[in-house]
């Protein structure tokens, strides 16, 4: 039966009803394509039940439908995602199986929140666990941009209250309608691997389990990106300990097993890469740390729902006693849902697999709106617009792209470094940095411009990670080592070039790793580095803690937090306007 997250109950309310009048003629319409193959063809059983489970991952607060013509707006160039359409998707979806007498839970994969679009970012999320509740989430997993503003404030998504941010200071404004208080996720945030510190109790609860018309039960573990604390800002995440996820599972099973659970399903933030990214039906040479996940997880575990790579595939991969498991993710942005059909037979209560099917279905706009999520964005998109419209600056290009050159530096990366070494608010004692390094991770999208105007929400969804400018004292020596650590380490096997101002330099690709920079080329501030000498640097709060691989910048001393990143770029555009791109002749390539 069709579930609402409104009041937690099963039915079909008459919302279902308008909505399935509405959708009736769309139901066979919702793009879908092959299943996966399995190991022998589905065949219905009458010893068993099929459970309906619908699936998504990576939101990422995208609630407004993107343009058709981005790569966050279609699937395989059919327009797909908004949040007013994928509610409708799922509504539909569910009355097909209520239609079958089957009974429907919704889940994710994590990162629902975080690197948002202002529509959501601007209001700590708050509208996008809104969405969800909207929509009758019963659970997700926790990944890692949901630690983008810190542990406590993740908390306070899951249980409700307003916070004191001054009513739109740093262009956020926390509970914007003074009569409407935050009321928090209806849904169940789960992560079983993340522990406080030095203690064994979880963040959140380790498992949810889901009771059924029929009698079954479903256990759903949620499993957070172990690797978690490499990419997101240390103090967001400290106090707090992150475990292997196939041991943290896979000791839980006979936990569930002594309560008579006999299906269970991870979600996972832990993804894949198909060499076929347009096959979002199936996972031709899946490969990424999913696959080995898929392989170590206990027999036990039934499905493995994943995300975080923003792929869709849809998978059978043996588990350890050689037998098909289905693994899924389901792209990113609401641009697709995945549908399990759980067949469960019904004198064990176990799965079988082979009677398990999942399609991956792409969330078209070739159905009617639903009108609450329509209403939720209308009133956001009032509140927004004051912050989202401010032209803050004008380019003398159409856009400033953050496509690389052969050397992997863009025109864009060039001017984001420049505001940040530019930026007034890390001067301390009289330093002021020299050299500034941005991330090319935290560059989202091209800087767009209305006829070459660009506002505080073009910029922002150049940086929408609000994170903190330091500037801090490193030597000679460990600039050499930073820079040396874009092609080893952490990022040997995918470089990672750092955009930089103030500092120029050549590197060999040719050479080996820890020697890839040729040797005398850096200069800052058109003088040769030297290796005793100290600097004053600039860069963000997550690279200072280590982000993307970069441990040189933990050993830098002297330490200064100033604002925030999209402050310092936006400054710079009205400082500079209009503003012109310059050449990338930062960074060269050499022998």
């Amino acid at each position: 039966m069709a579930f609402t997250g409104r009041d937690k109950t099963w039915l079909r309310g008459p919302r279902a009803v308008a909505l399935v009048a509405a959708g009736a003629a769309v139901v066979l319409g919702l793009a879908t394509g092959g299943t996966v193959t399995q190991a022998a063809p589905a065949k219905p059983k009458p010893t068993h039940t099929q459970i309906q489970l619908l699936a998504i991952n990576d939101f990422h607060g995208n609630l407004a439908p993107n343009p058709a013509t981005s790569s966050s707006g279609n699937v395989n160039g059919t327009p797909a995602g908004g949040a007013e359409y994928l509610a409708t998707q799922l509504e539909l979806l569910r009355d097909s199986a209520d239609a079958q007498g089957q009974d429907t839970a919704t889940v994710a994969a994590g990162d629902l929140i975080g690197a948002s679009p202002l529509l959501s970012a601007a209001f700590h999320d708050e509208p996008t666990i809104e969405a969800m509740n909207e929509m009758g989430l019963d659970a997700t997993s926790v990944g890692n941009h949901e630690f983008d503003e810190g542990y406590k404030e993740l908390l306070r998504m899951q249980k409700g209250g307003c916070l004191d941010d001054g009513d739109g200071q740093n262009n956020q404004n926390s509970c914007p309608d003074p009569k409407a208080k935050f009321k928090g996720a209806d849904f169940d945030y789960l992560s079983a691997n993340v522990f406080y510190e030095n203690t064994d109790k979880t963040l959140f609860a380790p498992y949810t389990i889901k009771k059924f018309h029929g009698g079954q039960k479903i256990a759903f573990i949620g499993m957070t990106l172990e690797d978690t604390p490499n990419i997101v800002t240390k103090s967001g995440v400290q106090g707090l300990a992150f475990k292997d996820e196939v041991e943290t599972a896979n000791a839980l099973v006979p936990k569930l097993k002594q309560q008579g659970i006999e299906t269970i399903v991870v979600l996972v933030h832990e993804g894949g890469l198909p060499s076929d990214p347009k096959a979002f039906n199936s996972c031709p040479g899946i490969s990424g740390p999913i696959t080995d996940i898929a392989k170590n997880l206990d027999p036990e575990i039934d499905v493995v729902i994943s995300g975080h790579t923003h792929q869709s595939y849809n998978c059978s991969i043996n588990d350890p006693a050689g037998k098909p498991r289905l693994v899924t993710s389901a792209s990113s942005f609401g641009k697709v849902v995945t549908e399990v059909r759980l067949s469960i037979d019904l004198a064990t209560n176990d799965v079988d697999r082979l009677n398990t099917l999942a399609n991956n279905h792409i969330v078209t706009r070739d159905v009617p709106k639903d009108r609450h999520l329509t209403d939720l964005i209308t009133k956001y998109q009032g509140y927004v617009a004051p912050i989202e419209s401010k032209v803050i600056g004008h380019i003398t290009t159409p856009s400033i792209v953050k496509t690389v050159d052969d050397s992997q530096e863009s025109p864009l990366g060039n001017l984001i470094a420049d505001a940040q070494l530019a930026d007034p608010s890390t001067v301390t004692n009289g330093k002021t940095p020299v050299a500034a390094f941005m991330n090319p991770g935290g560059i989202r999208a091209d800087l767009a411009s209305n006829a070459g105007a660009v506002t505080f929400g073009q910029a922002f969804t150049v940086q929408p990670f609000n994170n903190y400018l330091v500037s801090m004292d490193m030597t000679g020596t460990q600039i050499k080592a930073l820079l040396e650590q874009q092609f080893s380490g952490l990022n040997q096997a995918s470089n990672k070039v750092l955009q930089v101002a103030g500092i120029t330099y050549t590197y060999n690709p040719a050479a080996a790793p820890g020697a890839k920079v040729v040797a005398g080329s850096i200069k800052i501030a058109g003088q040769p580095l030297v290796d005793g000498t100290t600097y004053r640097i600039s860069t963000n709060n997550f690279l200072s803690d280590g982000g993307d691989g970069f441990p040189a910048f933990t050993t830098a001393t002297n330490k200064f937090f100033g604002g925030l990143d999209i402050d310092a770029f936006a400054n710079y555009l009205a400082a500079h306007d209009p503003y012109t791109p310059g050449p990338t002749d930062r960074i060269s390539i050499g022998s």
